[in-house]
């Protein structure tokens, strides 16, 4: 590879939670009596803010706040997080791009204290330098973080690279000066993730090939 660093997603990328959210917004939806939705709906509308996808699965936030469907979602969640299960591949990705002497890390729409331990508990915090989250369960942008992470790095333009699963990682990539590749097997289909114009590979599996 011809990058220096790698910023990895976490949730979709490298930890593969898709099932289980799909789930835990068919259980906010059920109990409000709208239709719970399929895998493929999904992958179609989730977004960043997630307060947007909740409003194209039906919510309605006239009727009641957004933090309160976003904490009931977040407590289900973490309550069944170690449903979760590592992505095909991701482990062996992560010791390739490591025999190869490329930095890693993670920046990542999670809370930062939750993230830490679950990284800790899949036995990878080893392969990064910064694992980075947000202070908040809102999942609103990492752009932000991102522009810390880049800036306390200090590679030139064209030595870093971000590896997420959606267009907001695409957009994140782009605006805090990193190059993007994106894997469709995490949140968003792979004809959104195509839409951008940038390298898509159906799997970390597909893609760890290519180092």
């Amino acid at each position: 590879m011809k990058y220096k660093h790698i910023i990895w997603d976490w949730n979709g990328t490298l930890f593969d939670d898709i099932d289980l959210c799909v789930d835990l917004i068919g259980n906010v939806l059920e109990r409000r009596h709208l239709p719970r939705l399929t895998n493929e709906q999904y992958k179609n509308i989730f977004d960043f803010p997630v307060q947007n996808y909740y409003e194209a699965a039906g919510l309605d936030f006239s009727d009641e706040s957004f933090a309160v469907v976003g904490q009931e979602w977040m407590d289900g969640y973490e309550l069944r997080k170690r449903e979760g299960k590592l992505s095909v591949g991701a482990r062996e990705t992560l010791e390739i791009i490591k025999r190869h002497g490329i930095g890693q890390s993670i920046l990542s729409a999670y809370s930062q204290h939750t993230l830490v331990e679950i990284v800790a508990d899949c036995g990878l915090a080893d392969y990064f330098e910064n694992i980075i989250g947000l202070d908040n369960i809102w999942a609103v942008s990492k752009i932000d973080l991102g522009k810390k992470l880049m800036a306390d790095l200090g590679y030139e333009k064209g030595e870093t690279v971000l590896i997420g699963d959606t267009t907001h990682d695409n957009e994140v990539a782009r605006e805090i000066g990193a190059d993007s590749i994106l894997i469709a097997s995490g949140h968003q289909s792979e004809e959104r993730l195509k839409a951008c114009g940038v390298p898509v590979y159906p799997s970390l599996l597909a893609f760890s090939k290519t180092l």
